[in-house]
């Protein structure tokens, strides 16, 4: 499915082996990372297009299924499931329904969803006009060509889901190698850099990022530095935190943003990466602060290399401080192809 603006294969949790070696050792060959071109599989040569999603029925109470996160490598044999996917979610609900895990509703289905990579919950709504799920429809999402059906993610609960605390290391602020960087677990953890503190705009196209000399290494060394201070220890083989560069918009509810997968710049940005640069630019005293806002909804836009995602953020006053309560966004899918997956037998045996 391409699922957001990224692309990958939905399986059943039963479809693949419960072993987690013999696991990863199918979705490495599925995608066929082992070639940075991943020609000899699913993959598209891109991390965008390195990605898998697991479903499988609920393993708590309050939700219908169950979401596993997959991103695996390109050019190395690597799945990581540590981070989660915001743009791969969108395509969750409609693909439990058409496997029988959710009974479709007329009009619209909800399906609560539960992140195991990071224990959030979000609540994801799906067209199923006639009780059947449709992708056909006329909202466009900037990075993909084509208008589809909307899909609405309403993240509950992202914040501080996978190091507990949403400023994990207990300051809005800290500095790495000189640099001022905010370190945030919002949907996803992420270290936040301002732009000009690494002498680039912030607005370049994301090929022109990738290109500018040091810039990466420069990141990564931030990145690893932040994953400690985060408590996340050793990030050197993990795609978490993930590096952004944010930089000032002239309005004041907008952010522009480039975020990394974080040895790439994105073409476009990650959904959960969108919540926590909005997170981080509706509260104060972080290096995206700008809005100075007061409780209620706010609308933000994220402004990345292929155009913006809209954030509408629920903001509430709590012990005389502004939290984030939720956070929801408009995403979309297309159903690709459905089929059976081949892969070398020697993979189970090994």
């Amino acid at each position: 499915m391409r699922s957001g603006t990224s692309r990958g294969p939905f399986f059943l949790r039963d479809w693949l082996p419960q072993d987690i070696a013999t696991r990863d050792r199918v979705l490495v060959s599925a995608i066929g990372s082992a070639d940075s071109s991943q020609i000899n599989g699913l993959g598209g040569g891109s991390s965008l297009t390195s990605k898998v999603a697991i479903v499988s029925r609920a393993s708590r109470p309050d939700c219908d299924v169950d979401y596993l996160f997959a991103q695996v490598g390109v050019g190395e044999r690597t799945v990581d499931t540590r981070p989660n996917c915001g743009n791969m979610l969108a395509g969750v609900a409609p693909f439990a329904i058409e496997q029988g895990l959710v009974a479709a509703g007329p009009g619209a289905t909800t399906v609560r969803v539960h992140n195991v990579n990071t224990g959030a919950r979000i609540d994801v709504a799906v067209q199923t006009p006639e009780g059947h799920v449709t992708y056909d429809g006329d909202v466009r999402i900037d990075g993909v060509a084509e208008p589809a059906a909307p899909i609405y993610l309403n993240f509950l609960d992202a914040w501080g889901a996978s190091t507990g605390k949403l400023f994990p290391t207990g300051r809005r602020i800290d500095r790495i190698d000189g640099v001022p960087v905010t370190c945030i677990d919002a949907a996803m953890p992420m270290v936040l850099i301002p732009a000009d503190s690494l002498g680039v705009t912030g607005r370049e196209s994301a090929a022109e990022l990738d290109a500018t000399p040091g810039l990466l290494e420069r990141l990564e060394r931030i990145r690893l530095q932040a994953g400690q201070l985060m408590g996340l220890g050793d990030c050197s083989d993990s795609v978490v935190p993930k590096p952004v560069l944010v930089s000032p918009h002239e309005d004041a509810k907008a952010i522009v943003s480039r975020y990394f997968t974080p040895w790439r710049c994105h073409s476009s940005h990650a959904v959960t990466g969108a919540i926590g640069v909005s997170t981080a630019l509706a509260l104060p005293g972080t290096v995206a602060s700008q809005a100075g806002l007061a409780p209620g909804r706010h609308e933000l836009r994220v402004h990345h290399p292929s155009g913006l995602i809209q954030i509408a953020m629920d903001l509430k006053a709590e012990a005389g401080e502004l939290v984030a309560e939720r956070a929801s966004v408009v995403r979309t899918a297309r159903k690709i192809l459905q089929g059976q997956l081949e892969v070398p037998s020697h993979l189970f045996h090994i």
